[in-house]
């Protein structure tokens, strides 16, 4: 019987996944600035964690005055072949719920230029920021504070999908990825990155998303079968954060 890297941590409802999740961006975000002096973040897209960017800048909510924002660096795990006005764009998203709405400085946000007609131009200019910021070699990975992924229908996490190339990639850390069943180009980290992490945060809410996570959990199904599954930092914290609608199926342990 296999075990699940990581642990899940399960809250009521989706209110309370964003604020279990803002309370571990805010402890991770001080933690990071009092140890170095500043904390740097990839962010995910889609709908569970722009409730976390809303109430993280909600003048109403405790994070936003509790946060350094000065001292907050935002990246991206993956972004669509888009340009940032796109209403499909990861930027876009985080920019209308978050930067816009916190005092974080405009050289600290550090973006996809998916807008470029080539993904592998947009990847490359990445990489090089990535390694800019990280002060990398070329054969060195980034380490984040924290990376938020969530989980699609398939199993996919960034812009990690089944079957594509970009799951084969050890030696870059970004890379322009093919997906048929979308019939586009993303631009997305790579494993190696994600293995770097000092932590990796899912965000798993809805019953739309149970069958896929009981498939992670499952104690007799292969380690190895999902994308979302060879997610595994080498010598950080995995942490599997789900509302009970997304964890209904989870087996007992």
């Amino acid at each position: 019987m296999r075990e699940t890297p990581g642990r899940a941590v399960v809250v009521a409802d989706a209110g309370a996944l964003a604020r279990e999740a803002a309370r571990e961006f805010e402890r991770r975000a001080k933690e990071a600035v009092a140890a170095r002096g500043w904390f740097a973040v990839a962010l995910s897209g889609g709908s569970t964690p722009r409730r976390l960017y809303a109430l993280l800048a909600d003048p109403a909510a405790p994070f936003r005055a509790a946060i350094p924002w000065d001292r907050v660096h935002l990246f991206w795990g993956d972004e669509r072949h888009v340009p940032p006005e796109d209403p499909r764009s990861n930027y876009r998203m985080v920019r209308e719920e978050l930067i816009s709405r916190v005092p974080i400085p405009a050289g600290n946000v550090h973006r996809i230029e998916a807008e470029l007609p080539e993904a592998s131009e947009a990847a490359a200019r990445y990489d090089a920021e990535l390694a800019r910021f990280f002060a990398l070699g070329s054969a060195e990975f980034a380490r984040f504070d924290l990376m938020l992924l969530g989980i699609g229908p398939e199993g996919h996490t960034a812009s990690l999908f089944p079957g594509t190339t970009a799951l084969q990639v050890r030696d870059k850390r970004v890379v322009e990825n093919w997906v048929p069943k979308l019939n586009a180009f993303r631009i997305t980290l790579t494993l190696p990155v994600f293995a770097r992490a000092a932590a990796v945060l899912f965000l798993i809410s809805g019953e739309d998303k149970a069958a896929i996570l009981r498939m992670v959990f499952d104690p007799n199904g292969p380690a190895d079968a999902l994308p979302c599954q060879l997610i595994r930092p080498e010598s950080g914290d995995l942490i599997w954060l789900a509302d009970r609608a997304a964890a209904a199926s989870l087996p007992p342990y």
